[in-house]
């Protein structure tokens, strides 16, 4: 039996006798459409119909810039759902702010300024204007430890890698979420971090013993346990100081991916840690996952493997069939498929969502990046940028002593956007003064004809990136230029807005910033530092010089 009356759902008799009638009243059919929480990324005008149909449990939304359509989607879908729906997004900060929203810092952002009060705030101002526009559930905080810095996926999604610092403002997240409507998800059980692959191409694996496991991802996941977080998304991570623990003959099952595996999730995230909350899988078409079998296989594993969503589905016809065959089989239960629809539904009680709250336009936009909210994301945002180290003495930059600045840049790197987005910092440097010139392919770097190189590199956590690092042949655009170090003849200064660990492949650059995040506000905030009128306040949430004493000099 699942206790709806305990932590994290504390339903009293009414929502507890809501949520038992809407289980008896629905078919078969209608359950296994409960467990599904869907992508939703096209066009507001072609997206309705789809989910009438289909009737998901859910949809994580993928917003376009038009404020008034999102609107309209959110209170028509809610106003079409015979269950009110969860809808859900990653609210990270940074590129993952709401597009017409406040931009915040990222968490890594967040780790460095490390004003737990600060995060509180931050956190605030996003769980409310997201439960503005509909929003109730959020794929976040992420929990996991900023160990292996060659980890793509990671990266700027945590608070770094000292486990108090996660754990207070992981904290923080979780109550100010929760107290605004917005349901926290804690992630990626059982812990990324230590394992520098990305799961959305390869099952990746936590290597540390139970006892080391105990004393860090286990830490903060009791604490986020006990601080009422009402979901944990389990990942497509493999576990196998757990599993061996149990039967040291395990073999390849001791790499079995948490979102399949009722080691991990029932023993020890259930019965071992006490959660009495939904599980929800990681997105089950990455590769982490599928690499395990057939979707026909897979897709019923996981929710007997103790996921109670299932999380996006290139074919979710297909997938609800499956399903279909295998309560009809056995595989699946009729017990369990209960068990997670209550669930399910007990989330949505516990955020009031059959009193259907419908978003309401006026409001809503006015509550939407409102000046007050800008000017304490812009305040934390100022207190971001770290300055890693300067052994030249650069800085402040000054038009009279670094007029000529000489640009390498990649450009921002974007998780769906196919192209590189342009900085615009190198327009704010000239409106300062400085004269800029971005490097083309096929130029020649004279340095007697610049004052200052500056390179600029902006990739915050990526999807698919089996690494970031520094690609010197692509930058100079040959392998001669790779191969050219300019800063023994012309100043340098090397800024990173996202990936934190550039020192590990230019540990001789002699002035490196770390800004954490991308966005607009914080290239403001770079430059205001840059030029003096700010000072660099941020800290090193994370080792940016990747275990080795080589890049401080």
């Amino acid at each position: 039996m699942i206790d709806l009356q305990a932590a994290p759902f504390n339903l009293d008799d009414e929502a507890i006798a809501w949520v038992e009638q809407t289980l008896v009243g629905l078919s078969t059919a209608d359950k296994i459409s409960q467990l599904f929480v869907l992508l939703s990324r096209t066009p507001p005008e072609q997206t309705l119909a789809e989910l009438v149909r289909f009737k998901p449990g859910g949809i994580t939304r993928i917003y376009s810039a038009d404020v008034d359509a999102e609107i309209a989607l959110a209170r028509s879908y809610i106003e079409a759902s015979a269950i009110p729906p969860l809808i859900s997004a990653d609210l990270e900060g940074s590129r993952m702010s709401l597009p017409f929203g406040t931009i915040v810092p990222n968490p890594l952002g967040l780790a460095s300024v490390n004003d737990v009060e600060a995060t509180e705030a931050i956190s605030t101002v996003m769980a409310e204007e997201a439960r503005a526009m509909g929003l109730n559930w959020s794929f976040t905080p992420v929990i996991d430890i900023n160990k292996a810095f060659r980890s793509a996926i990671v990266g700027t999604r945590s608070y770094g890698s000292d486990i108090r610092t996660i754990h207070d403002h992981a904290m923080a997240q979780i109550g100010a979420f929760q107290r605004a409507g917005v349901a926290a998800t804690v992630k990626h059980w059982p812990g990324e971090g230590y394992d520098d692959r990305d799961q959305h191409l390869v099952t990746t694996v936590n290597p540390l013993s139970l006892e080391e496991w105990d004393e860090t991802y286990g830490r903060l996941y009791a604490a986020a346990i006990g601080a009422g977080v009402m979901a944990v998304m389990t990942a497509h991570i493999a576990f196998p100081g757990f599993v061996r623990e149990l039967d040291p003959d395990a073999g390849a099952e001791a790499f079995r991916p948490a979102t399949l595996s009722p080691v991990l999730n029932i023993d020890l995230l259930r019965d071992g840690l006490g959660f009495n909350g939904l599980i929800v899988s990681d997105a089950t078409p990455m590769a982490g996952f599928g690499d395990w079998g057939p979707r026909e296989q897979t897709v019923p594993e996981a929710v007997m493997a103790g996921c109670d969503v299932i999380l996006f589905s290139d074919d979710p016809d297909a997938d609800v069939g499956f399903l279909h065959a295998a309560l009809a089989d056995g595989r699946l239960t009729a017990e369990r498929l209960d068990a997670a629809v209550t669930r399910i539904l007990g989330l949505k009680a516990a955020l009031k969502l059959q009193h259907r709250q419908l978003p309401e336009p006026s409001a809503t936009k006015a509550l939407l990046a409102r000046p007050a909210s800008r000017q304490l994301a812009d305040q934390v945002t100022a207190r971001v940028p770290t300055l890693v180290k300067d052994v030249q003495n650069l800085l402040p930059l000054d038009p009279k002593k670094h007029k000529r600045i000489l640009i390498y840049s990649g450009g921002i790197i974007l998780p769906f956007v196919p192209h590189p987005v342009p900085f615009s910092l190198p327009e704010r440097l000239k409106a300062e003064g400085f004269e800029v010139t971005l490097f083309q392919q096929g130029m020649t770097a004279d340095a007697s004809q610049f004052d200052l190189v500056l390179y600029l590199f902006g990739e915050e956590t990526t999807l698919t990136r089996s690494r970031i690092f520094l690609d010197w042949t692509k930058l100079t655009g040959s392998i001669f230029g790779a191969m050219h170090r300019l800063w023994y003849e012309v100043p340098t200064l090397m800024i990173s807005f996202g990936y934190p660990y550039y020192l590990y492949d230019a540990p001789r650059v002699p002035t490196y910033i770390n800004a954490y995040g991308s966005a607009e506000p914080i290239q403001a905030a770079v430059l205001e530092a840059l030029v003096g009128r700010a000072e660099f306040s941020g800290s090193n949430p994370i080792d940016p010089f990747c275990g080795s004493d080589q890049g401080k000099y």
